[in-house]
């Protein structure tokens, strides 16, 4: 029996990584990149068969070609802030082109987008609460949300947004961790919280989300409750300054799981700090450089 095909649009980024070294079991997973690696001899061989060299935006023909077959395209492509100079509008037309390419591959397409959509805002925030970004990046999801949903529609394209909270070990708190590293400190003594999910944790849900049926257009995606940043650098033994956190500082982004919940086939632990560490901590020696840039 053929296995069902997965595109991975940007497959060299971290979330990409990932999927490699705990790839979804009963998925034959096409991963895309925009430039070839320096590989020679069987290892080159065995690289052709699983990489699709081609840049989506520059060369819609060979995008439509990658994704002939596949039931899903899963777009993890896009600028990350802090990293290269590409444009975080690029973010949209990203999204667009794979949108294009599933029409015409009658697949569907999950959009890594992120809990920046929801800016400042308090609370537990659901699914259906208003995207209110804070920065550019934020800014540059929620618009991709957006415009991705009505080409989307205006296509027959089923799409759903996977707004991902912070990822253990991909941050800019445990994975940007240096010496003399310093977290901010709120009003209240405390550094920033949000919505946290471990690396392993990531994987299995998306591996669950591929294999599911049906989703809806929107989830949120992350562990259930907030998790201090402190604690995760306290958890992990990295020592940490405190200095004053700038005015207009977001102190807390809280996701509501609940939806995500409903489609799983397994209950997802509360983020706790320990584990989280733990699981980043066994991943970390096998992420190459290309996707720590």
């Amino acid at each position: 029996m053929t296995k069902p095909a997965v595109l991975v649009l940007g497959a060299t980024g971290r979330i990409g990584q990932l999927l490699q070294l705990c790839p979804p079991e009963g998925m034959a997973l096409r991963l895309q990149r925009r430039r070839a690696p320096q590989v020679q001899g069987a290892t080159a061989d065995t690289w052709a068969d699983s990489w699709h060299v081609l840049d989506p935006l520059a060369e819609p023909a060979a995008l439509s070609r990658a994704a002939r077959g596949a039931t899903t395209i899963l777009c993890l492509a896009g600028p990350v802030p802090g990293r290269g100079s590409e444009p975080m509008q690029a973010h949209v037309a990203l999204a667009l082109a794979a949108v294009r390419a599933a029409a015409a591959a009658q697949a569907r397409v999950l959009l890594a987008s992120s809990a920046a959509v929801y800016g400042a805002q308090g609370g537990l925030l659901a699914e259906t609460a208003a995207l209110r970004p804070a920065n550019a990046y934020g800014a540059a999801k929620a618009e991709m949300e957006t415009r991705a949903a009505a080409l989307a529609a205006e296509l027959g394209v089923a799409v759903t947004m996977l707004r991902i909270g912070n990822i253990a070990g991909f941050d800019a708190i445990l994975g940007g961790w240096r010496p003399g590293f310093a977290l901010d400190r709120l009003a209240d003594g405390r550094s920033p919280r949000r919505s946290y999910i471990g690396p392993r944790s990531l994987a299995r849900v998306l591996a669950a989300l591929l294999a599911a049926p049906d989703l809806p257009p929107v989830l949120n995606l992350a562990q259930p409750g907030p998790v201090e940043m402190a604690a995760l650098l306290r958890a992990a033994g990295r020592p940490f300054a405190w200095q004053q956190a700038a005015a207009g500082a977001i102190a807390e982004v809280a996701l509501d799981c609940r939806l995500l919940a409903a489609y799983l086939p397994f209950a997802l632990e509360t983020a706790d700090p320990a584990q989280m560490v733990a699981e980043w901590g066994d991943l970390a020696p096998h992420f190459t450089e290309e996707s720590r840039r």
